[in-house]
């Protein structure tokens, strides 16, 4: 079953973003995955659920669902956690389709 994984994201720091940002697709590929979407929030309509505030997105889609947990899991991937830690507060989903 497809999954998609959606990150939400609060920028801090742009050069780390463009650092992060650089590297991070190899590391979605190494796992059968790609980037799909990415951008910027235009408006927020509802936010009833008091979700931390978030200025960007992007949606990556993964074969199954072993595969996304591979993916961020991976020490290729890890190694972009500090980076990612400076560059961005992020909050990572995977929905089923």
């Amino acid at each position: 079953m497809m999954v998609k994984v959606i990150g939400l994201m609060e920028l801090n720091d742009q050069g780390a973003f463009e650092q992060y940002r650089s590297q991070v697709g190899k590391t979605v590929e190494l796992y059968k995955g790609a980037i799909k979407n990415r951008g910027s929030v235009a408006e927020l309509f509802w936010n009833e659920l008091g979700a931390a505030p978030f200025n960007t997105f992007v949606e990556l889609e993964f074969p199954s669902v072993q595969d996304a947990h591979a993916w961020a899991n991976s020490s290729e991937y890890q190694l972009l956690v500090p980076i990612r830690s400076k560059a961005m507060k992020l909050t990572l989903f995977s929905v089923a389709i």
